[in-house]
């Protein structure tokens, strides 16, 4: 109760307060294993693995059913739509109501979508409409959740940095997973099961979240509306400029490398190598996130911004060895570099955003990064394909390996970047 108590005053504390930062946990507790951070981990697993097995059971539960690709995309399009089109409104209503009460909300509006999936695809879907409904439904959950999930962390480890490696760790692991464990059941006519699986999932993150005893959580000014809300995280973002720096560079890196990447991959190799190749290849990019994790928990860098970019110039190997026509075994060398680099990046940004940004403005700032990198990653992906049709496969990749050295060559080249001092570990 005192804990609910603190919370609330929070939330509706005077503008006098708010320039308080956040209390962290106790300076008695572990630096990363601390009971809350136990808590949050469990609840952020059980979240990632719902999170990835949807989309595989839903399209694939479609096509089993007998609907086409074109009602596959659509289903997609109704989950990660409202993702994409309300995480920033996420962020405003994190830190008006505190982000565990949002998040908590949002795995139960989860759990409720996926109960009722369930219960869709085992008895049958007579309207394709009920689906796209609930699909609408888990994608403003998440939206919802986003936020949260990442000003949460310095409030449950006192190493932000090591709980942000434990995290991408168990993010990898369950991307590898969810999609393998959705990808059996679907293949055995246990789609609904799935959804099952997933309703659990979610209830569990809602009770370890539930069990979170956090301290006093900063909050916007009583009083302001939402669209003043949405504006003071934008100044607050227009105010750094390395952070909004790397999010201008990376909206570049999403649309020419990263967007096109993964289609563009899978139309060269599926046909030359097959699917289990392309798999293969996929599960040693989860490899080498999990080994990128396990790098950022030892190593702490003074400018973390600037070892990041230059870990980040390990992405264009993987495309590389695809115009080079390199065999499987040294793609999967490359993936594995890939996914090094590109989680070692993922933490020091993550790290950087937290430790850098005020608590009381931290999920609209993180709101906005979120919207910026999912919104640019779409239209990557759509142009992938009239851009191959147009000048070839090699080409395109050839522009993304440009356009991977050019952002790390940016982020380097930006002197509020390349100098970001990390922030040190409380004691």
């Amino acid at each position: 109760m005192r804990e609910r108590s603190a919370e609330h005053t929070a939330a509706v504390a005077p503008p006098q307060d708010q320039d308080r930062p956040a209390e962290g946990p106790p300076t008695g507790e572990p630096a990363i294993w601390s009971r809350n951070f136990q808590y949050y981990f469990t609840a952020r697993s059980a979240g990632l693995l719902g999170w990835a097995m949807l989309p595989v059971a839903v399209s694939a539960g479609l096509l089993s059913a007998g609907y086409g690709l074109s009602t596959a995309g659509n289903a997609m399009a109704f989950l990660v739509g409202p993702f994409a089109g309300l995480v920033l409104f996420g962020g405003v209503l994190a830190d008006r109501f505190t982000a565990r009460r949002l998040m908590i909300a949002a795995d139960l509006a989860n759990l409720t979508a996926h109960v009722l999936l369930a219960l869709l695809f085992l008895r049958g879907i007579d309207q394709l409409w009920h689906l796209y409904a609930l699909l609408v439904v888990a994608g403003v959950a998440n939206a919802m959740f986003q936020p949260g999930a990442s000003s949460t962390v310095p409030l449950v480890a006192r190493d932000v940095q090591g709980a942000n490696g434990v995290l991408r760790i168990s993010e990898a692991l369950t991307a590898l997973g969810g999609p393998a464990l959705a990808g059996v059941l679907v293949g055995v006519g246990a789609t609904g099961w799935v959804m099952v699986i997933s309703a659990v999932a979610y209830g569990t993150s809602a009770v370890c979240l539930c069990a979170l005893r956090l301290g006093v959580v900063p909050a916007p000014p009583a009083g302001e509306s939402l669209w003043r809300n949405l504006v003071a995280g934008w100044r607050e973002v227009r105010s750094r400029s390395w952070l909004w720096g790397v999010m201008v560079i990376w909206m570049f890196f999403a649309v020419f490398a990263w967007g096109p990447q993964l289609s563009i991959a899978a139309g060269v190799i599926v046909p030359e190598h097959g699917a289990t190749a392309f798999g293969l290849l996929n599960c040693a990019f989860g490899a080498g996130t999990v080994v990128g994790g396990l790098l950022a928990l030892r190593y702490k860098p003074e400018r973390p911004l600037a070892v990041g970019a230059v870990a980040m110039l390990a992405y264009p190997l993987y495309p590389l060895g695809i115009v080079l026509d390199w065999p499987v075994w040294l793609l999967a060398v490359a993936q594995v570099a890939v996914g090094i680099g590109i989680t070692f990046w993922g933490v020091m940004w993550a790290t950087s955003v937290q430790t850098q940004v005020p608590g009381e403005v931290l999920n609209r700032v993180h709101a906005y990064e979120v919207a910026g990198s999912v919104g640019m990653f779409p239209v990557g992906s759509a142009l992938a394909g009239p851009a191959a049709g147009a000048f070839g496969t090699d080409r395109v990749l050839q522009v993304g390996i440009l356009f991977a050295l050019l952002t790390a060559a940016a982020l380097l080249a930006a002197r509020p970047i390349r100098t970001l001092a990390r922030v040190p570990d409380r004691a």
